[in-house]
């Protein structure tokens, strides 16, 4: 590959660019063999060093202490050489993924037992009925061509998530909505409409605020037993409530994190099905193979491509000097695929084993709703098996135009029923 460091730097980041190709997948082999540690140079991008290789993601995952969340992790675009301001509505809203210990651990504790394995189980019913659910309405399609996306991958984890965190029927459309614009904000079909970004990030901001704050004066007024009381009423270990912000940030990010990343996972099982149907047919085959294939599912689809960083502090990486105030974005799909950890990590496996995978993160960090993320794309995987047959492309896909939260916007397939 002779792709120019500028070309490079572009397709590892900007939207148009993912929107056009999807993930880098040549750039981030490159780089893991030429240049890990790289130093990004855009005009107008903030620079950052770009990780690719799985061993120092994990490094740096590991130290909270060093690399700080509470800086942002979103790549900011240059706006008249302002990089304090960013226009995204995670800003309005405290939550967990911008927090460094020992507020971090603080606050993942309040809702850590409700996705813990244990935690989940009680979720079964909730899962598999949806799941359910949602193949019945597929299968009135019959053969006709339809759109997995739309259909399927983000209905199933939106109905899941309403439920436990208290949103009602009639606003999940209005939600999905919301969620499409926040993690596809530069997207032309999916984002906000008009041209100021500033003003459509917080109107977004304050759409969530609307919805969320009546479900959690609901829930102190009425609690229940789902995870929207059990925010709404949380306390800290000091004995104080938690905060209103955190709280409104608590249930953005469960939501919104909840529902895209998984949305992605479904949609890129099926994609990898559609280029590799033998691992569909296998896996109809031997349901045994379920864990691994989830997991396999999530390495493959990596659906939230980086995470930034800031350094507190100067840091040696390998051979490389880290600055103070540097930005880092560790490339959890580029580590997904790295040789010194996969063997023959460009193949699509249902039953890898041994499966190291960075598509929930790591460290401090780890996706809180791993189990429940795992739990949803099993069900639906299960159902899938059960009764179709196979899958066939119906069309190009297309891809969503951001670098943050990655997958298809639109996958056409035809389905034959068992």
């Amino acid at each position: 590959m002779t792709t120019s460091p500028a070309a490079l730097d572009k397709a590892l980041i900007t939207s148009v660019e993912y929107g056009a190709q999807s993930f880098p997948f040549d750039e981030w082999r490159w780089l893991r063999a030429n240049d890990p540690i790289h130093w990004t140079d855009v005009d107008e991008i903030e620079n950052f060093w770009a990780i690719t290789r799985h061993r120092h993601i994990t490094e740096i995952s590991a130290r909270p202490d060093v690399f700080s969340n509470e800086k942002g992790n979103i790549v900011i675009f240059r706006e008249e050489d302002d990089f304090d301001r960013e226009d995204n509505p995670f800003n309005s809203m405290r939550v967990i993924i911008q927090m460094d210990p020992p507020d971090h651990r603080e606050f993942r504790k309040v809702a850590s037992g409700f996705f813990t394995p244990r935690g989940i189980k009680r979720l079964d019913e909730i899962v598999t009925n949806t799941a359910t659910m949602v193949i019945d309405k597929l299968s009135k399609s019959g053969s006709d061509p339809v759109d997995f996306v739309s259909e399927v991958a983000q209905r199933h984890p939106l109905r899941v998530l309403c439920t436990i965190l208290g949103v009602p029927p009639e606003d999940e459309d209005h939600l999905l909505t919301l969620t499409s614009q926040l993690f596809a904000f530069d997207d032309p079909d999916l984002g906000p409409p008009g041209d100021d970004r500033q003003a459509a990030a917080d109107l977004l901001g304050l759409q969530f605020y609307e919805l969320f704050n009546g479900i959690i004066e609901d829930r102190r007024a009425n609690p229940q037993d789902d995870l929207a009381s059990l925010l709404a009423n949380a306390h800290l270990e000091n004995g104080e409530p938690m905060g209103l912000i955190e709280t409104l940030g608590y249930y953005l990010i469960v939501f919104n994190a909840g529902h895209d990343t998984t949305r992605h996972s479904l949609s890129g099982a099926v994609g990898a099905f559609l280029e590799h149907p033998e691992e569909f047919a296998r896996l109809k085959e031997d349901p045994s193979l379920m864990k691994t294939a989830v997991d396999e599912i999530v390495r493959w689809s990596a659906p939230v491509n980086y995470m930034k960083r800031t350094a507190l502090e100067d840091y040696q990486l390998d051979d490389v000097l880290i600055k103070k105030g540097d930005r880092v974005c560790m490339f959890y799909g580029a580590a997904n695929h790295d040789e010194e950890i996969f063997d023959d990590p460009d193949r699509f496996d249902v039953g890898r084993e041994h499966n190291r995978h960075l598509g929930f993160g790591w460290a401090e960090h780890y996706c809180l709703g791993a189990h429940l993320a795992k739990a949803s794309i099993a069900a639906l995987l299960e159902q899938m098996i059960e009764r179709i047959d196979s899958i066939e492309p119906a069309g190009e896909p297309t891809y969503t135009a951001s670098s943050f939260v990655h997958g298809y916007k639109t996958l056409p397939v035809t389905v034959s029923w068992a």
